[in-house]
C-alpha cells in the first residue's frame, strides 16, 4: 500500500463492532475507504456502519459473523475472495485469564480457533486474491504477549506468538508480490477486550507500569498500524515503552522472562469469575 488517496480501496475489518476493530473502521472511513464490517453483534455493526456511511459518505457493508463457525468464516472468505478487498484487518480476538487446568476447555479451545485457525484461513484467501493483482495489504492483530510464554495467560499469549511468526513469515513471501503483511503488537489498550477476558486492573502485579503502557489510546494504536502499513513494516509495536520492554524480553534469560511475565497475572480471575459463554467472544 502507498500513501496515497485510498479512492475507491475496500478494507474489511473483523471484530468491528468495539474496541480496536471499531477504531480501524472509523480511520479507514475517514480515509475514504469503502468498508466491509464483520462482527457478532449485528445491531452495533448497523449502527455504525450507518454512523460512518453518513459522516464519511461511504458504502459500508456489515457481515454478522461468528469467526469461529465453520458457515460463517466461509460466508466472510466468500466476500474476501471476489477480489475487491485492498485492505483485510483480522482484529477479531479473544483471552483468558488463570490456570489453564482450571479454565473451562471448550472455551480454550475456542479462543484458537477464533485467534489462530479464523484468522490463518481469512489471511490464505486474501493472499489468493491479492497476489495476482500485485496489491493489497493484510494487518494481523497480535499482541506484545506473543513475545514470550506468559502462564496465566497462557493460551492467548500461545496464539498470539503463532499471529506473530506467522504474519513475518508472510511479510516476507508477501512483499515479493507487491502485498504488504503486518502484524500488530500493542500492549494493554483501555477497550472492552479486558472485561471480556476477565482481566481485573486491581488484580494485576505492577499496576503503574500497566497504566504508563496503556497511555496508548486505540486512536494512537490504529494510527501506528496504518502508518506502518504504508511504511511496508512487518511488526508494528506501539508505544516507546512497549518497544523498551520487548527488547528487553529479547535480552534477559528466557526463565526470567516467563517469569515476570507470569508474575503480572497471578492474582487474576479464576473461573468462577469469567464470563459466560455469550459474553466471552468478542
Amino acid at each position: 500500500m502507498t500513501n496515497e488517496s485510498p479512492g475507491s480501496h475496500v478494507a474489511l475489518v473483523t471484530g468491528a463492532s468495539s474496541g480496536l476493530g471499531e477504531e480501524f473502521a472509523r480511520q479507514l472511513a475517514r480515509r475514504g475507504y469503502a468498508l466491509v464490517l464483520v462482527a457478532r453483534r449485528k445491531e452495533r455493526l448497523a449502527l455504525l456502519a450507518t454512523s460512518l456511511g453518513a459522516l464519511h459518505n461511504v458504502a459500508v457493508d456489515v457481515i454478522e459473523a461468528d469467526l469461529t463457525a465453520n458457515r460463517d468464516i466461509a460466508l466472510v472468505e466468500r466476500r474476501v475472495s471476489v477480489g475487491d478487498v485492498d485492505l483485510l484487518v483480522n482484529d477479531a480476538g479473544v483471552g483468558s485469564v488463570g490456570e489453564f487446568a482450571q479454565l473451562p476447555l471448550d472455551r480454550e479451545v475456542e479462543q484458537v480457533e477464533l485467534n489462530v485457525r479464523a484468522l490463518l484461513r481469512l489471511t490464505h484467501t486474501a493472499l489468493r486474491a491479492m497476489i495476482p493483482r500485485q496489491g493489497g495489504a493484510i494487518i494481523n492483530v497480535a499482541s506484545m504477549a506473543g513475545f514470550q510464554p506468559v502462564p496465566y495467560n497462557a493460551t492467548y499469549a500461545a496464539t498470539k506468538a503463532f499471529v506473530l511468526n506467522f504474519s513475518e513469515a508472510l511479510h516476507e513471501e508477501a512483499k515479493l508480490h507487491g502485498v504488504t503483511v503486518t502484524c500488530l503488537c500493542p500492549g494493554p489498550v483501555r477497550t472492552e477486550f479486558q472485561q471480556v477476558a476477565g482481566i481485573k486492573a486491581e488484580r494485576m502485579r505492577g499496576r503503574a507500569l500497566l497504566r504508563y503502557m496503556a497511555g496508548t489510546s486505540p486512536v494512537g494504536v490504529v494510527e501506528s498500524a496504518l502508518a506502518g502499513m504504508e511504511a511496508g513494516k512487518a511488526v508494528v509495536i506501539p508505544g516507546t515503552v512497549n518497544r523498551a520492554i520487548v527488547d528487553a524480553s529479547h535480552a534477559l534469560p528466557r526463565p526470567i522472562v516467563r517469569r515476570l511475565a507470569g508474575a503480572a497475572f497471578e492474582g487474576q480471575a479464576n473461573r468462577d469469575s469469567l464470563p459466560d459463554t455469550q459474553q466471552w467472544r468478542i
